[in-house]
Protein backbone atom coordinates (compact mmCIF):
# COMPACT_ATOMS: atom_id res chain seq x y z
CA UNK A 1 0.00 0.00 0.00
CA UNK A 2 1.59 3.60 -0.65
CA UNK A 3 1.94 6.01 1.82
CA UNK A 4 0.34 9.22 1.56
CA UNK A 5 1.59 12.19 0.00
CA UNK A 6 4.45 14.10 1.93
CA UNK A 7 5.15 17.12 -0.69
CA UNK A 8 2.59 19.07 -2.40
CA UNK A 9 3.77 20.95 -6.52
CA UNK A 10 1.47 23.35 -7.36
CA UNK A 11 2.06 25.20 -10.96
CA UNK A 12 -0.68 28.22 -12.28
CA UNK A 13 -0.74 28.53 -15.79
CA UNK A 14 -2.05 31.15 -17.90
CA UNK A 15 -2.60 30.99 -21.41
CA UNK A 16 0.37 33.37 -22.17
CA UNK A 17 3.14 32.25 -19.39
CA UNK A 18 3.31 29.65 -16.53
CA UNK A 19 3.08 32.54 -13.39
CA UNK A 20 4.13 29.86 -10.76
CA UNK A 21 5.87 26.43 -10.14
CA UNK A 22 7.09 25.05 -7.58
CA UNK A 23 6.37 23.21 -3.88
CA UNK A 24 3.81 24.70 -1.56
CA UNK A 25 2.16 23.64 1.71
CA UNK A 26 -1.35 24.37 0.54
CA UNK A 27 -3.16 25.94 -1.84
CA UNK A 28 -6.90 27.67 -1.34
CA UNK A 29 -8.72 27.71 -4.43
CA UNK A 30 -12.27 29.43 -5.58
CA UNK A 31 -14.22 26.21 -6.44
CA UNK A 32 -17.46 26.53 -8.62
CA UNK A 33 -18.86 24.58 -5.24
CA UNK A 34 -16.96 27.08 -2.90
CA UNK A 35 -13.28 27.66 -1.30
CA UNK A 36 -11.07 24.50 -1.40
CA UNK A 37 -7.65 23.71 0.65
CA UNK A 38 -5.56 21.61 -1.08
CA UNK A 39 -2.83 19.78 0.93
CA UNK A 40 -0.41 16.98 -0.22
CA UNK A 41 -2.62 13.79 0.08
CA UNK A 42 -5.68 15.48 -1.64
CA UNK A 43 -7.98 12.83 -3.15
CA UNK A 44 -7.33 13.04 -7.11
CA UNK A 45 -10.23 15.32 -9.27
CA UNK A 46 -11.06 17.89 -11.19
CA UNK A 47 -12.97 21.15 -10.04
CA UNK A 48 -14.38 24.38 -11.92
CA UNK A 49 -12.57 27.60 -10.76
CA UNK A 50 -14.94 31.05 -10.72
CA UNK A 51 -13.14 34.09 -10.18
CA UNK A 52 -11.63 34.85 -7.18
CA UNK A 53 -8.13 34.75 -5.13
CA UNK A 54 -5.88 31.54 -4.87
CA UNK A 55 -3.85 31.88 -1.58
CA UNK A 56 -1.00 29.66 -1.94
CA UNK A 57 1.47 29.24 1.15
CA UNK A 58 4.81 27.92 -0.19
CA UNK A 59 7.69 25.83 1.71
CA UNK A 60 9.12 28.66 3.30
CA UNK A 61 5.74 29.38 4.57
CA UNK A 62 4.98 32.49 2.87
CA UNK A 63 1.82 33.35 1.71
CA UNK A 64 1.27 34.30 -1.98
CA UNK A 65 -1.85 35.30 -3.46
CA UNK A 66 -3.13 35.67 -7.18
CA UNK A 67 -6.34 36.89 -8.84
CA UNK A 68 -7.82 33.58 -11.54
CA UNK A 69 -10.78 35.09 -13.33
CA UNK A 70 -11.62 31.42 -13.57
CA UNK A 71 -10.27 28.31 -15.02
CA UNK A 72 -9.56 24.37 -13.82
CA UNK A 73 -8.09 22.83 -10.98
CA UNK A 74 -6.84 19.41 -11.90
CA UNK A 75 -5.46 17.60 -8.61
CA UNK A 76 -3.18 14.33 -9.23
CA UNK A 77 -1.29 11.62 -7.52
CA UNK A 78 2.28 11.70 -8.37
CA UNK A 79 4.52 9.33 -6.66
CA UNK A 80 4.92 10.29 -3.16
CA UNK A 81 3.73 14.05 -4.19
CA UNK A 82 0.47 15.45 -4.88
CA UNK A 83 0.43 17.79 -8.07
CA UNK A 84 -1.89 20.54 -8.72
CA UNK A 85 -2.47 21.75 -11.86
CA UNK A 86 -4.24 25.49 -12.36
CA UNK A 87 -5.42 26.13 -15.35
CA UNK A 88 -6.43 29.68 -15.00
CA UNK A 89 -8.27 31.85 -18.02
CA UNK A 90 -6.63 35.14 -16.72
CA UNK A 91 -3.96 35.78 -13.55
CA UNK A 92 -3.72 39.01 -12.01
CA UNK A 93 -1.01 39.65 -9.11
CA UNK A 94 -3.29 41.05 -6.04
CA UNK A 95 -0.99 44.10 -5.93
CA UNK A 96 -2.42 44.96 -9.70
CA UNK A 97 -5.94 44.43 -8.39
CA UNK A 98 -7.30 48.47 -9.14
CA UNK A 99 -10.84 49.66 -8.70
CA UNK A 100 -10.98 49.65 -12.46
CA UNK A 101 -9.58 46.62 -13.39
CA UNK A 102 -12.83 44.89 -10.94
CA UNK A 103 -14.84 46.73 -12.54
CA UNK A 104 -13.93 45.96 -16.00
CA UNK A 105 -13.74 42.23 -15.14
CA UNK A 106 -17.29 42.64 -13.61
CA UNK A 107 -18.57 44.32 -16.93
CA UNK A 108 -16.99 41.05 -18.65
CA UNK A 109 -18.76 38.68 -16.67
CA UNK A 110 -22.25 40.38 -17.20
CA UNK A 111 -21.89 40.41 -20.77
CA UNK A 112 -20.86 36.97 -20.60
CA UNK A 113 -23.87 36.00 -18.52
CA UNK A 114 -26.00 38.68 -19.89
CA UNK A 115 -25.61 36.48 -23.69
CA UNK A 116 -26.20 32.69 -22.03
CA UNK A 117 -29.12 30.96 -22.43
CA UNK A 118 -28.30 28.75 -19.71
CA UNK A 119 -29.65 29.22 -16.68
CA UNK A 120 -26.34 27.28 -14.55
CA UNK A 121 -23.70 29.49 -16.47
CA UNK A 122 -25.60 32.73 -15.70
CA UNK A 123 -25.69 31.40 -11.98
CA UNK A 124 -21.76 30.96 -12.03
CA UNK A 125 -21.37 33.77 -13.58
CA UNK A 126 -23.58 35.78 -10.68
CA UNK A 127 -21.62 33.68 -8.06
CA UNK A 128 -18.34 35.15 -9.89
CA UNK A 129 -19.55 38.89 -9.94
CA UNK A 130 -20.25 38.27 -6.15
CA UNK A 131 -17.02 37.24 -5.47
CA UNK A 132 -15.66 39.98 -7.22
CA UNK A 133 -17.41 42.73 -4.80
CA UNK A 134 -16.09 41.10 -2.46
CA UNK A 135 -12.11 40.96 -3.37
CA UNK A 136 -12.89 44.69 -4.30
CA UNK A 137 -14.25 45.08 -0.49
CA UNK A 138 -11.68 43.42 0.67
CA UNK A 139 -8.65 44.68 -0.80
CA UNK A 140 -10.56 48.53 0.14
CA UNK A 141 -10.81 49.59 -3.25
Amino acid sequence: MAGLATRLLAELVSPERIVFSGEVRSVLLPGADGEMTVLPGHVPLVALLHAGIVFATDAAGTGRRAYVSGGLAEIAAEGAATRLTILAERVTAVEEMTADRIAAEIEEIRLERDSSADLDHRARCDVSISRLEEIGASLKL
